[in-house]
């Protein structure tokens, strides 16, 4: 009894150790869509949302517009400032001269887990914004593969100290359908086919030398200013009576989480020497949903701070950009920024909770003592 408490003990206090070392990452490859892109959609020529192209997007940090979907930076400028690597590039701004050893970021707003022909054969091919689906960013990262590395051997050394960010993706397979009037029963059928893909797609990283991948998930829809203007239901009872959020597309997005959680898990054990992380975006995200002034958003976590009026700030004909639209004064009192993407300041805390835990487990750095 007493050598299996022993083995028991060192088994939790190896763990313990080896969980604790903090991480590092000398480059990190993105894929996604307006969650963490940082430009590709903009080099496209941002034809579905043009107003992206200007001011007041970029206002915060940049002071210009970058084709980053807010006033500033995203989650992933955070991670990487947090490894001290430079801003991921978009991967269609590359030039032949420049040096991506850093990492590339391949994410397209707009994009989607599924490829486009799926949403053809539903009729609502139309409403979106790219075809560059997860399959087309996965080409991508292999044509900047050749670059980097030439042999099994030498990829494998470059990748095991590299980050790879799978996401966000798949919130878009969801809000076509749901712009197109689907029912949230009718979409929650899609769930299973989005997260086949998004797993297919770190199933095939891992194969390409992937070691450490974070896979994020939704973040709370039901807190989406649009979701909340366009979905409003006269019954209080639809509503959190804490944060104001639409309950029924919260537990839609809980339940993608879920099910993506389990699906991950399975692939942990099919590739146990790889590290797959979920990132609970969710969960980093209801912290200031539910007590928005603690986290400095005196002017709101469920009002845009750019919009063209109404209860939420939320207009679709004044778009944040648009003639009739209105800038708040400081974007940084301000969880959401347009409607449907969030503000730096967000972004930064959601990046914080990920980074220093608990909403990645382990997390991806170790804060300071």
């Amino acid at each position: 009894m007493k050598c299996v408490l022993f083995l028991l003990v060192s088994t939790c206090l190896a763990f313990v150790i080896v969980s604790s070392t903090p991480q590092t990452y000398e480059s990190i490859f993105c894929f996604g869509n307006s969650l963490a892109d940082t430009g590709n959609f903009l080099l496209e020529g941002a034809v579905a949302f043009p107003v992206i192209k200007n001011l007041p997007y970029g206002q915060t940090f940049f002071k210009h517009p970058t084709g980053r979907a807010s006033d500033g930076r995203l989650i992933i400028d955070f991670i990487a400032e947090a490894f001290e690597l430079p801003l991921l590039p978009p991967y269609l701004g590359i030039t032949a001269k420049e040096d991506v050893r850093k990492g590339v970021n391949f994410a397209v707003s707009g994009a989607t887990a599924l490829d486009p022909k799926f949403f053809y054969a539903q009729n609502i091919g139309s409403l979106l914004w790219t075809n560059d689906s997860l399959s087309v960013q996965l080409s991508w990262f292999k044509k900047v593969k050749f670059t980097l590395c030439s042999t099994k051997h030498d990829c494998d050394n470059y990748f095991k100290k590299s980050l790879f960010v799978i996401g966000e993706i798949g919130g878009n397979d969801y809000n076509y359908p749901f712009a197109a009037g689907a029912s949230i029963q009718q979409v929650r059928s899609l769930v299973p086919l989005v997260i086949l893909a998004i797993c297919n797609a770190t199933s095939t990283l891992i194969e390409e030398g992937a070691v450490n991948l974070l896979v994020p998930g939704n973040i709370p829809r039901g807190c989406s200013p649009a979701f909340l203007a366009t979905a409003a239901s006269p019954n209080r009872s639809d509503y959190d009576p804490l944060t104001g959020c639409l309950k029924s597309y919260n537990a839609f997005s809980e339940y993608h989480d879920q099910q993506l959680k389990k699906s991950l898990q399975t692939l942990q054990w099919k590739y146990p020497h790889a590290r797959i992380m979920f990132g609970d975006y969710y969960g980093a995200s209801m912290r200031f949903y539910r007590a928005p002034s603690l986290f400095g958003f005196y002017g709101g976590a469920i009002t845009a701070c750019c919009g063209g009026g109404g209860p939420y700030n939320f207009n679709a004909s004044k778009w944040c950009g648009l003639p009739g639209s209105t800038v708040c004064k400081s974007p940084s009192t301000f969880a959401n920024w347009d409607g449907i993407h969030l503000t730096e300041a967000a972004y930064r805390s959601i990046a914080s909770g990920l980074i220093y835990g608990p909403f990645t487990f382990p997390p991806l750095l170790s804060p300071l003592p």
